[in-house]
């Protein structure tokens, strides 16, 4: 495999011949570079009129490896041949470098170019690019790999100190200025400042910026070699080609907007870039967003570029660079969801609230919808990006993620409910995949008991990383030192939580169920970031209730189930059959002329089985009414076929007189064309699963438990029976 690097450009804020005077002086020897022990001209051509120099020389480098190394190898020195060309009337000076020795086994290709600064021709500006191919190197290619990069890294964070120190020599000696090669000029000796000594090798990359052998390797490689070395495994991505000024990096702007980057970390970014500036047809995204994907990856390029491939596309088909600017959040976000920016910590990271225990997170699923609710997380990781940038200005270094503070107080049960979990596993699906390390640090306040359930069911879709950013707080913990203190200014610390800073973040409570969505705006829903919904909308009809089959295989099982009644007054039932129902038959509103869009009908009982021999009943019918909301759950006692049914509720006749009642008779008139309609979500959950949960729930008490089930919404049905008992439980909330 090829392993490449690509420089950001180094700008040196001298002009260009007195960085070519600097540069000279660092030869014949050097007593910054002690392997480069000696170089010889090959060749020397001077054009005419002394604007163009060309230098070919044999370098000798004495590697310091590992002795056995070297024995095996059989050399003390390995040579390099470098190419230098200087255009002083174009001011340039371009190096190309490559190995003699070994060039059957190992193939080092360097290039690297001087030149003016494009917008101030004060300045002067430095490029490197590089190849490594290791064909073969009698069984040690790994460990040759591991050598070469940590001393090519070394080396090139050396190149620019190098250039400084000679620079602040000649400033010591008086020398400021050298004039610019002019037609008159090139009569002057070689021997002046304007020219390079054929007695004086040329920088560029001489061996020592590129010999594949260090000293250091003796005892290993260090983390950072190991780390770089990482940066180029399995790299498919074309060479780079030279593109524009403006298309490049500076190496300074990366110090103050991305950070401290290590060599091939910068040339990871570049490269990377350079791709997408060259292949990617869309909106280019900003620097730090790459850089987010490659540190998602370990700056595994591939790995990288495709996460990142699979965001943009992503970013572009739901129009999310837009967002701030096109979403506006429906008022009963406003007033009910609980989290909001405030100010920012000790890092000056912006700091998000999210006061989850006094979330409706039912209400504001059923009032908005799971795409509602996701865009308007979005919107809040959209404006998180934007408020890093601007604390990076204000504070004057990178900043690139935000802290995010959670307090619990008010987490109970309902909170676990099955739906609602689901859509914030979702939403944390899409945000790990097009926003990542974004999260620099989560405070989790005042975890109550029922905290460790809701960790084990969103735990697993949080990457690694990101779960090391936790920190979690039970009780009044996060009071004291260690705490809150430790992260966030007091002065900032928000009244809630004990401190004297007012914040502007919802208070939350009960979302009005007449803010719910009804079944038909849920169908209608048009644009959807999501391919699927968690509700199943359903109609019912008189004659034509509506079921839906559930094979168990493991005894003991657990069938749980929530849904609403949109519409009518219905009747609940299960039903227990070992015979498989037969193929659904469909188009069942059209006997009774009525369409429902996105709704649907179906039926599964055949009209032939009869009732006690073909299927049993296996709990009490449960009547519903209009308007409520049943959650429940049963444990199977046999394995095979269970069918849930939703039925049409006719009227009870009055037992004393045999005649309807007055209320149900009101009913039946608001009931149009005998229709029902409900919005249902099922999940059936392995035995062991719902075990283990039953003790989780009965025993939380510890942040030791965070772990301790693997299940997926087990823990949702806190109400337990003895397993070995087909047993049923349903609460209806109006």
């Amino acid at each position: 495999m090829v392993q490449k690097y690509q420089s950001p450009v180094r700008v040196y804020k001298h002009p260009f011949e007195l960085v070519m005077a600097a540069y000279e002086r660092r030869f014949p020897t050097c007593h910054l570079i002690p392997m480069f022990v000696a170089s010889d001209v090959v060749n020397e051509e001077t054009s005419e009129d002394g604007s163009t120099q060309k230098i070919e020389r044999r370098c000798a480098l004495d590697v310091d490896a590992p002795r056995l190394l070297k024995r095996i190898a059989g050399v003390d020195y390995v040579y390099f041949i470098q190419k230098n060309t200087l255009n002083r009337k174009e001011r340039t000076l371009h190096i190309e470098s490559h190995n003699e020795t070994f060039s059957n086994r190992v193939v080092v290709h360097e290039t690297c170019c001087y030149s003016v600064h494009p917008e101030n021709e004060d300045w002067t500006c430095f490029e490197q690019t590089a190849s490594l191919d290791i064909k073969s190197f009698f069984g040690f290619e790994s460990t040759v790999e591991k050598i070469a990069m940590k001393q090519y890294a070394s080396s090139i964070k050396k190149g620019k100190e190098i250039i400084e120190y000679y620079l602040k020599e000649l400033d010591d000696e008086g020398l400021t200025h050298v004039p610019r090669w002019s037609p008159s000029s090139h009569s002057l000796p070689l021997s002046s400042p304007t020219s390079l000594s054929t007695n004086q090798p040329e920088l560029g990359i001489v061996p020592a910026d590129s010999v594949p052998l260090s000293a250091d390797a003796r005892d290993g490689p260090s983390q950072d070699a190991k780390q770089d070395s990482n940066l180029l495994q399995n790299d498919s991505l074309a060479e780079i080609l030279p593109g524009t000024p403006e298309d490049k990096l500076d190496a300074d702007y990366i110090k103050r907007y991305l950070g401290d980057l290590t060599p091939l970390q910068e040339s990871c970014l570049i490269r990377l870039r350079k791709w997408l500036q060259e292949t990617h047809k869309g909106k280019i995204p900003k620097d730090e967003h790459i850089l987010r994907f490659l540190r998602a990856r370990d700056f595994n390029m591939d790995k990288a570029r495709e996460i990142l491939c699979q965001s943009l596309t992503w970013r572009k088909q739901h129009q999310v660079d837009y967002l701030l600017e096109t979403w506006s959040s429906p008022q009963v976000l406003q007033d009910y969801y609980t989290g909001g920016w405030h100010h920012h910590d000790k890092d000056g990271r912006p700091l998000y609230i999210l006061r989850l225990g006094q979330m409706d997170t039912k209400g504001l699923v059923r009032a908005l919808g799971e795409e509602s609710l996701l865009r308007h997380v979005l919107s809040i990781n959209e404006e998180g990006l934007r408020r890093c940038e601007e604390n990076t200005k204000v504070f004057g270094r990178p900043i690139s993620c935000w802290t995010c503070l959670v307090d619990l107080e008010g987490l109970n049960m309902r909170h676990l409910w099955r739906p609602g979990v689901k859509a914030l596993l979702r939403i944390i699906e899409v945000v790990e995949a097009n926003y990542p390390e974004t999260l620099g640090r989560l405070l989790i306040l005042r975890a109550p008991r029922v905290f460790p359930v809701l960790w084990t069911l969103v735990s697993p879709f949080i990457d690694e990383n990101t779960r090391k950013k936790f920190l979690i707080y039970a009780g009044n913990d996060y009071q004291g030192a260690g705490g809150l203190v430790d992260y966030i200014d007091k002065e900032i610390i928000p009244d809630f939580l004990g401190g004297e800073c007012m914040c502007e973040v919802p208070e939350g409570g009960l979302v009005p169920k007449s803010m719910y969505r009804t079944a038909e705006e849920v169908e209608n829903e048009d644009i959807r970031l999501w391919t699927e919904m968690i509700y199943q909308s359903a109609s019912i009809f008189k004659g034509a209730p509506h079921e839906i089959v559930i094979e168990i295989i493991d005894a003991s099982s657990v069938i749980t189930w929530d849904f609403d009644v949109c519409k009518g007054d219905i009747v609940f039932n299960i039903y227990h059959s070992k015979r498989a129902p037969q193929v659904p038959r469909k188009d069942i509103q059209g006997t009774h002329g009525i369409t429902s869009p996105g709704g649907n009908n179906v039926q599964l009982i055949d009209k032939s089985w009869t009732l006690g021999q073909d299927y049993s009943m296996v709990e009490s019918p449960l009547t519903c009414k209009e308007g409520e909301s049943v959650q429940g759950s049963h444990i199977t006692r046999w394995p095979g076929f269970y069918i849930l049914q939703w039925k049409f509720h006719n009227m009870a006749a009055c037992s004393a007189t045999n005649l309807p009642r007055v209320d149900d008779v009101l009913a039946t008139l608001q009931v149009s064309s005998h229709k029902c309609k409900v919005m249902y979500y099922t999940e059936v959950l392995g035995s062991e699963d719902f075990r283990t949960a039953c003790c989780d729930v009965q025993s939380l008490g510890s942040m030791t438990s965070l772990e301790s089930s693997h299940s997926g919404f087990s823990q949702l049905s806190a109400a337990t029976t003895n397993s070995n008992q087909s047993q049923s439980s349903s609460m209806i909330s109006r």
